[in-house]
């Protein structure tokens, strides 16, 4: 059964219950009080009846005259007299005449009481009345005042009449209310219904206009948010599994070239004819594309960890100028052999960063700067501004195009991609620095001219 369904019958079903118990309680209500008030009017009744009685003379008009009171009245009279005989009774039927004598209790009561008794019993269909009458001019001493009880209910038929037909109304409007407001109710929920089972099969541009302010609207509006986001996260998905093909497709060939120049140089090496010079040309070569293969795995594991590791930097105080002193002494023989100058910059500052992690991204920065620089020098500046300590790389190579410089930090980008792997690089380089500087809170930025050269720097905070 639908939602619709099971809303509309339980709604007509309370409210048939609730109208037909109304009802109900409504019509016995309605009952007891015309049996209270029809007990209240005998009483009031019967005394003037009393008296009209007790005034009358006993000649031939006196019954006559009994039979107009009990006319006028509306009750059936039944007198006795002090012995409890029956003495006249109006109007007068065979089929229904009054006891022939009182019972000796009831007439004790009225002797003790001085007032009518009103006999109403749920077995008898009669509400009776007793008055003690003063026997003026004739015999009466009782009286007996009935009349019957669906006489004073005649009310309730026409009661009847208008609550049920009420009722049948208000039953029939409930179902036309109860089918419309459950439609109402109904509806935008199936609306939401569709709009979640078309996101849930991808179709995020789904979007549902409900202009409501309960909270059917705010369930619409969540559900427009989360197609939105859906949608959103989609479009990255998508551009990180392009950017993700791209990377594996960059691996592939980087480690493609140098197998393929190892391959060369081991076939090279089978030769016999080969002398001594030629023979360690190869030994070099297929050394060189060994330990750049090794590079370029190092750089895609200092970038996984970075990507997963909470734990990628350990931080410490140190003092950033015996980092540089010592990427100088390292990287100072490749330089020279290229005819170029390492040069160090600033004083002594001790920062709060990961020494083995910054000693990288220097590393990097000066191999950079020593390949792509064919004379001049290469300057190593520390320096403290406020709270920081900023560290520059300063060379005065090829430069960089303006073109390239939002991209220059992005996994095996490349300016020049023929010349940078004849020069050894993985392409990582730069994002390996950008991810380390990165955990620090840090940044690395550059301004780059062509044929004048670059600058890279960042900074890093002061040990305390």
């Amino acid at each position: 059964m639908s939602i619709r369904a099971k809303l509309a019958w339980t709604f007509i079903l309370l409210l048939i219950f609730g109208i037909t118990a109304i009802s109900s309680y409504s019509i016995v209500f309605i009952r007891n009080y015309l049996l209270s008030e029809g007990e209240r009017q005998i009483i009031n009744d019967t005394r003037w009846l009393a008296i009209a009685i007790q005034n009358l003379r006993s000649d031939e008009d006196f019954e006559t005259n009994l039979n107009e009171i009990a006319y006028a009245s509306g009750y059936r009279l039944a007198i006795y007299d002090e012995m409890g005989i029956l003495y006249a009774e109006v109007p007068f039927h065979e089929t229904a005449r009054a006891t022939q004598q009182l019972d000796s209790v009831l007439r004790d009561n009225f002797i003790r009481d001085g007032a009518m008794i009103v006999e109403d019993q749920a077995d008898v269909d009669l509400l009776i009345a007793y008055a003690l009458l003063q026997p003026l001019h004739n015999e009466a001493a009782y009286l007996k005042v009935t009349i019957h009880k669906e006489r004073i209910y005649e009310p309730i038929k026409t009661i009847r009449w208008i609550i049920y037909t009420g009722m049948f109304i208000s039953i029939g409007l409930v179902l036309l209310v109860s089918i419309t407001f459950s439609r109402s109710i109904t509806l935008p929920i199936l609306q939401l219904e569709k709009a979640a089972r078309e996101i849930s099969d991808g179709n995020t541009t789904q979007s549902l206009n409900l202009e409501r302010s309960d909270e059917i609207g705010t369930l619409a509006k969540s559900l427009n948010r989360m197609a939105d986001r859906l949608r959103s996260d989609n479009i990255e998905l998508k551009r990180l599994y392009q950017k993700q093909n791209q990377f594996f497709a960059d691996i592939t060939h980087e480690i493609r070239n140098p197998l393929h120049t190892i391959a060369g140089a081991l076939e090279m090496l089978k030769m016999n004819t080969l002398d001594d010079a030629q023979r360690e040309k190869y030994i070099l070569t297929a050394e060189r594309q060994t330990q750049r293969i090794n590079r370029l795995f190092k750089d895609l594991v200092t970038l996984q960890r970075y990507d997963s590791d909470d734990q990628f930097i350990q931080v410490q105080s140190f003092d950033v100028l015996k980092i540089i002193n010592i990427i100088v002494e390292t990287l100072e023989p490749e330089a020279v052999e290229k005819g170029l100058s390492l040069i160090t910059a600033g004083e002594s500052c001790h920062v709060t960063a990961d020494p083995d992690k910054i000693e990288q991204v220097l590393e990097n920065l000066v191999t950079n700067a020593i390949k792509f620089t064919a004379e001049g020098s290469i300057t190593i500046n520390v320096h403290q501004e406020g709270g920081n300590a900023v560290v520059e790389v300063k060379d005065t190579g090829i430069g960089i195009s303006g073109e390239h410089l939002d991209r220059l930090f992005d996994r095996f980008y490349r300016t020049d991609k023929a010349r940078s792997r004849d020069k050894g690089g993985t392409g990582l380089g730069l994002s390996v620095v950008k991810s380390i500087l990165e955990a620090h809170n840090s940044q690395i930025y550059v301004e780059s001219e062509p044929g004048v050269g670059s600058r890279f720097w960042f900074s890093l905070p002061v040990a305390q």
